[in-house]
Parts: C-alpha cells; structure tokens; sequence
C-alpha cells in the first residue's frame, strides 16, 4: 500500500546535507522556482527549502509556498527517483495564487521523472 506521509526521513536537514546538492546538482527552472537535484544513496526522495527573505518578504508568505510545495511533492514523492531536491524561489512568487503555484510544481516534477526514467 502506498502511504502518501512526510516524514523527517523525507526532509533535507542538515547543512552538509544542503551543500552537497548544492555542490554537484542539476538545475531545473520555471518562472519563479529554481529546483536543484542531486542522487542520493537512499531508497527515497527527500524535499529541502531555500526560500529567502530578499525574494518573498513576508513570512506568511514564504511559509504558504513552502507548504504548498511540501503537500505537491508529498503527492509526487512515489513518482520521483531517489533524489535530494532543494527548492528555491525567485522574487514574485508572493503575488501568484496557490493554484499557478501548483501548477509550476508539477510540470517541475514532470520534467524530473521524464529526465530520470531508469
């Protein structure tokens, strides 16, 4: 049975762990999010944010977008290759409704998953 949780296991915590994908990691891009991935050794994907206070100002803010996007790739995390993924926004991303948001992500995870078939 497939179990759609988010767990610690699934989170990028450390900042060893966040340098590595940022020292070696592919870029994939829209118009307001910036993803870095890297491969991990372990049997799932995990999820890291960057979401910096030059590019959404408010915390509400930067706190509704990393929830949308912790909930679009908990959705998606069963589709994805074990990779680590860190998630960056670019300025603008305040003023774009949840459902544009959404959107971006998941043709973002389209993408990934069409790249990384084995």
């Amino acid at each position: 049975m497939v179990t759609y949780e988010f767990s610690r296991e699934s989170r990028i915590l450390t900042p060893g762990q966040f340098q590595q994908v940022f020292s070696k990691s592919s870029r994939f891009g829209s118009s307001h999010f910036t993803i870095l991935i890297t491969k991990n050794t372990l049997d799932k994907p995990r999820l890291g944010f960057a979401v910096a206070k030059k590019r959404v100002k408010l915390a509400v803010q930067r706190n509704r977008i990393k929830r949308l996007t912790r909930e679009s790739f908990r959705l998606a995390q069963h589709n994805l290759p074990n990779i680590d993924i860190v998630v960056m926004v670019k300025s603008g991303i305040d003023n774009l409704d949840n459902a544009t948001i959404n959107k971006q992500l998941v043709k973002t995870w389209r993408k990934i998953i069409q790249r990384h078939k084995p």
